[in-house]
């Protein structure tokens, strides 16, 4: 990381003495919007450390998993910490195998006892708050702020899932393998440029609240829906498309406003 005092400061802990690699995940999750402004406005996403940055850190910006964990990894890296990236696949919305690209990027941090850990700051409608024990154990739930979590095995892949009012439902899986960078410019390429992939067509914009609950907008679906997630279910409803900069300024993401396309530019 190149300037780790301004990460801290970007995440609300530059006034705390030394603080944990765990704290500075959950505060990173809760002080950092993930957004797509970049892709739904043409504009290709840069993983390039200096750009992370400068986006995330300098400019207050948001970003999507790919920026998110990549600046977290940088982060713990920086404290002395072992980071080893994953390409994991979505499940949410119960697409089929081979519809589920390698869309989504986590962690599995080993700090200095040796043990590892999965670690994740972006997944935009249900990340973790907490880095949680690596590997499957579905005996074994994690509560997060209200939010329950656990890890199985599916085959080859670990499946994170989360624990709604209708039970356990899958988040993603991936296989317990480090990827080489290559392959995480490839994925984040194909997400920010494909026509077909919603971080292009569609808007999403989410923060996440220290207490547990998640606020967001998305048009993924259709019309625009303003959601409020808590563990207890989803309060949604639509909204015209007008109130985009003004949610956009609540989640801490000023100077956007809608062109005669109906799409979100930059002022």
């Amino acid at each position: 990381m190149l300037d780790f005092d301004a990460y801290l400061e970007r995440i609300g802990l530059a006034r705390v003495d030394s603080p944990t690699w765990q704290a500075i995940h959950r505060a990173h999750v809760t002080s950092i919007p993930f957004e797509n402004l970049d892709s739904h406005q043409g504009i290709p996403v840069s993983l390039e450390q200096q750009d992370l940055e400068r986006k995330m850190v300098v400019e207050r910006r948001g970003g999507y998993c790919f920026e998110h964990n990549l600046l977290l990894a940088s982060a713990l890296e920086h404290l002395g910490l072992q980071v080893e990236p994953m390409l994991a696949r979505v499940r949410v919305g119960g697409a089929p195998p081979e519809a589920r690209p390698t869309g989504h990027l986590v962690l599995r941090v080993t700090d200095g006892n040796g043990k590892k850990w999965q670690a994740d700051v972006g997944f935009g409608l249900g990340t973790l708050l907490d880095p949680i024990p690596f590997g499957p154990d579905p005996d074994t739930v994690y509560e997060q702020s209200g939010w329950n979590y656990r890890v199985v095995e599916d085959g080859s892949e670990l499946v994170l899932q989360t624990r709604g009012p209708d039970g356990w439902s899958d988040v993603y899986g991936f296989v317990p393998l480090r990827v080489p960078r290559v392959d995480i410019e490839v994925s984040n390429w194909w997400i920010c440029t494909n026509p077909r992939s919603p971080f292009v067509f569609g808007l999403i914009a989410s923060i996440n609240h220290d207490d547990g609950r998640r606020e967001a907008i998305s048009d993924w679906s259709g019309p625009l829906q303003a959601m409020i997630m808590t563990p207890d279910g989803v309060e949604s409803s639509e909204q015209p498309r007008t109130v985009i900069p003004d949610k956009l300024q609540q989640f801490g993401l000023p100077g956007f406003q809608l062109g005669e396309n109906g799409r979100v530019h930059a002022t």
